[in-house]
């Protein structure tokens, strides 16, 4: 699990080698907290085929705005440097793996 601040989107994200699964988050958010384990387990199942990183919302303001997040979590599938599509605060892991496997199929 990455954590991927300004300095480190470009080559985290960008520049990936495989698909990688951000997760927009911030302490102070329950649901983030409450949807964390999920998307932790998704990050160790995945793992072979898949990155996940987390963005802090209070610490990075320009990804932030960047990518016009205004409601978290919000999750987003980047691959080969692009935005491939959202998913706002997801119900569960199943909710997450159907997210990502319906957007990579695209």
């Amino acid at each position: 699990m990455l954590t991927i601040t300004i300095n480190s989107f470009e080559n985290d994200v960008l520049h990936a080698d495989k698909p990688v699964l951000v997760d927009f988050w911030a302490q102070w958010c329950p649901y983030c907290r409450r949807i964390a384990p999920a998307f932790d387990k998704v990050g160790e199942q995945y793992a072979d085929t898949l990155i996940t990183g987390k963005i802090n919302y209070d610490e990075e303001p320009q990804l932030i705005q960047r990518f016009g997040i205004d409601t978290i979590p919000t999750l987003m599938l980047f691959k080969n440097g692009k935005a491939l599509g959202s998913i706002v605060a997801p119900a569960s892991k199943a909710a997450i793996e159907t997210f990502i496997r319906e957007t990579l199929a695209q």
